[in-house]
């Protein structure tokens, strides 16, 4: 389940596939195995709304929550973006040649916070991550070892600069394994089965059948798709763009 959630295409086509079985079991099978009658089909009407009333809201609501982790995810982005690039500035209170050497640590390592929000290789993440905590180490190295040389309001400001750049890219980090519960997705997934299961039940008629059999699965397998496509950083295609750390790092001068 959990690489199907991290792979929206993968998850598109194993639904279209299950979710139409799924539809024609009902169809098929338990009309079959167990007739609908008239005086039930009242009954069933009530139950088949209810499923997919909270089918919808399941939709919905978990729809709320992977647009808001994607926003979260862009908001980071940008205060990552602001923190670098005000930092940058900061440095240069701390003279030379120390600001110097900070200011090119800071360059390289907004060019490693692009790479972390481009890459989709888990094995390319992890050498990111283990530079981006040794850049992270000297940096901070440079601003402490001022600070005790000389403790004054300025270089604390530096500090508390560099603190900020090292915390940013922490919350964004949180903030890309946030994602959905697999408990949740399960869920979800469960309801849409037994509520095409239901649809292909209650089917009249060959035409009809043939087209709610298609409609409903498609419909909700799209809906799906798109919730882990916004839910996923790295596997779908509905991305976050670093423009803000890009921009940054045209802004800075080359050396």
């Amino acid at each position: 389940m959990a690489q199907l959630i991290h792979h929206p295409a993968y998850l598109f086509f194993a639904l279209i596939v299950l979710l139409p079985v799924a539809a024609a079991l009902g169809a098929i099978t338990l009309q079959r195995i167990a007739p609908l009658s008239d005086d039930a089909r009242d009954n069933y009407n009530v139950v088949q709304g209810a499923t997919l009333t909270l089918l919808a809201l399941l939709i919905g609501f978990t729809l709320s929550m992977a647009v808001g982790r994607y926003d979260q995810r862009k908001n980071y982005e940008e205060e990552e973006a602001n923190a670098i690039g005000t930092q940058y500035l900061r440095v240069e209170l701390l003279g030379e040649p120390r600001a110097a050497k900070v200011k090119a640590l800071l360059r390289d390592y907004v060019q490693l916070r692009i790479e972390y929000y481009k890459t989709r290789e888990a094995h390319e993440l992890e050498i990111i991550n283990g530079k981006t905590a040794a850049l992270q180490a000297q940096l901070w190295a440079h601003v402490r070892e001022a600070a005790i040389a000389q403790p004054t309001p300025i270089t604390a400001l530096t500090v508390a600069g560099m603190n900020d750049v090292i915390n940013t890219q922490g919350y964004t980090q949180a903030a890309w394994l946030n994602r959905i519960p697999v408990s949740a997705w399960t869920l979800m997934i469960a309801i849409a089965f037994f509520s095409n299961l239901m649809q292909g039940y209650g089917v009249r008629g060959q035409s009809g059948r043939r087209v709610l059999l298609f409609v409903l699965p498609v419909t909700v397998s799209l809906s799906l798709s798109l919730i882990a496509d916004i839910d996923s950083p790295r596997g779908g295609l509905i991305r976050v763009v670093p423009q803000n750390l890009i921009s940054l790092q045209q802004s800075l001068p080359a050396s």
